[in-house]
C-alpha cells in the first residue's frame, strides 16, 4: 500500500499537471492545443488510476482488467468516430 509520502507526492504532481493545463490553455499553439491537452490529461488520469484507485499495487488480474476496459473504449470511440467522420455534411 502506498505511503502517506506517495499520495502527497501524487498530489504535488497532479497539482503541477493542473498548472498545466492551465498555461497550455492560455497559449496559442494552433492545432496542437488538442494534442497538448490530452497528453497532460491522460497523465493525470494515468496517476489517479495507478495511485488513487489503488491499480499499481493490486494482483495482475486487476491490471487486465483495466486493459480490458480501456480497450472497450477504445473500440466505442472507433466506433463514434467511424460513425462521424463517414456522415455526408449538406
Amino acid at each position: 500500500m502506498p505511503s502517506s509520502r506517495a499520495y502527497l507526492i501524487n498530489g504535488l504532481a497532479l497539482l503541477i499537471l493542473l498548472g498545466l493545463t492551465i498555461g497550455a490553455a492560455h497559449i496559442n499553439l494552433g492545432p496542437l492545443n488538442t494534442v497538448v491537452a490530452l497528453a497532460i490529461s491522460v497523465a493525470k488520469a494515468a496517476l489517479i488510476i495507478l495511485f488513487f484507485m489503488h491499480i499499481r499495487y493490486s494482483k495482475p488480474l486487476m491490471w487486465l482488467c483495466a486493459g480490458a476496459g480501456f480497450f472497450w473504449l477504445g473500440i466505442m470511440i472507433v466506433l463514434a468516430m467511424s460513425d462521424y467522420l463517414t456522415r455526408g455534411w449538406r
